[in-house]
């Protein structure tokens, strides 16, 4: 399932350009991806499929393993490919003293975003204005522990599992100041024991069967896995050219982050942003003025040079490539996504936008 899950399509658009300085040559490690031995000779990794094309050597990309010797060879129409470097047979009385390390390299590590596939990050205000809420518990004391009893104002489905969520911090965009919702926290998952009926006051009934953290009255609760199915298989590709966005919030709460952390951009399926779509991340550089003893940083001008320039640079200072990442949950106006590569720390505000 982790291997299916990101099984990439090609898009046909799209042509390999491998890089000046790929090597010739790499030996397989331990911990590595599909994508990041892409990375290495490809300047568009998501177009891993057609590096590795199905050939005599490599029937399966899926199923190599560290200590296999990749090469960089061209067919006949002059196309790049990786195939495995042919095996010397060596008989030998010796016997084998260490076996290859039977975990097959896969093209991205699924438990890092399995959670967040499972279970819900994010709503919108108007949709947590109609979920179901908890009301109190069997006991009249906060409780820590697993087993025992939520009383929901809404009506539940006897045997289904559910999502007991806490409201969390509300997410601006920062470009248009626009309210696009909120940050929700899994706090526990529960099952439903009794059939509520709201119109005569009467609550549903959940036992708690995995909590996190403590449950609060006013938590809300969502069915699992509504609306929440893993995919087969993501479709990689380079987001539109038209989308432009930003990194507002990161799933450990940190303001830096780097390679596997998990982000939410301000950019959802309003703006076509689809799952698979690969992203780069950028940074304009540092703004400069220039002052009575030559060019400055913006933030390390005098005062009153600040001010007669309004904080902004006397240059366009142009904008670097950070990384890339790669949606897999897409909301109206909001997507999260992993980043799959970082030469440094990524930020709060970086910007996101076409490969």
């Amino acid at each position: 399932m982790i291997i299916c899950l990101f099984l990439p399509l090609v898009v046909k658009a799209d042509v390999l350009q491998i890089k000046p300085d790929a090597p010739k040559s790499y030996q397989v490690k331990k911990g590595d991806t599909l994508w990041d031995i892409s990375a290495i000779f490809l300047n568009q990794p998501w177009l891993w499929p057609k590096l590795w094309r199905l050939n005599p050597q490599i029937k399966n990309p899926h199923l190599i393993y560290p200590g296999d010797k990749l090469r960089l060879v061209y067919d006949e129409q002059g196309q790049p490919m990786l195939v495995k470097g042919k095996p010397e047979l060596k008989w030998s009385p010796k016997v084998r003293t260490k076996l290859k390390d039977q975990s097959a390299i896969s093209t991205i590590s699924l438990d890092v975003i399995a959670p967040y596939l499972r279970y819900e990050s994010f709503f919108t205000e108007q949709e947590l204005t109609l979920l179901p809420y908890v009301l109190g518990s069997d006991e009249a004391y906060k409780s820590s522990i697993d087993g025992f009893r939520v009383y929901v104002k809404g009506d539940m489905e006897v045997g289904r599992a559910y999502a007991i969520y806490q409201k969390g911090e509300a997410l601006l965009d920062p470009q248009s100041g626009e309210m696009l919702g909120y940050q929700v926290d899994l706090v526990a998952t529960a099952q439903a024991l009794r059939v509520g009926n709201i119109s005569e006051k009467i609550p549903s009934t959940l036992y708690v069967t995995d909590i996190q953290q403590e449950i609060h009255a006013g938590d809300f609760v969502v069915p699992v896995n509504e609306g929440q199915l893993l995919p087969s298989y993501f479709t990689m590709q380079a987001v539109a050219g038209d989308v432009r966005g930003a990194i507002i919030q990161s799933a450990s709460g940190g303001r830096e982050f780097g390679k596997s952390e998990v982000v939410m951009i301000n950019r959802g399926s309003d703006n076509n942003v689809r799952p698979g779509d690969v992203m780069t991340i950028k940074r304009t550089s540092p703004s400069v003025v220039e002052s009575g003893t030559g060019p400055v940083y913006t933030e390390d001008a005098p005062r009153w040079s600040r001010m007669a320039n309004a904080g902004e640079s006397d240059y366009q200072m142009p904008e670097e490539s950070l990384g890339q990442a790669m949606v897999f949950k897409v909301y109206d106006k909001v997507s999260m996504a992993l980043i799959l590569k970082s030469s440094k720390a990524i930020r709060l505000q970086d910007t996101v936008t076409a490969p």
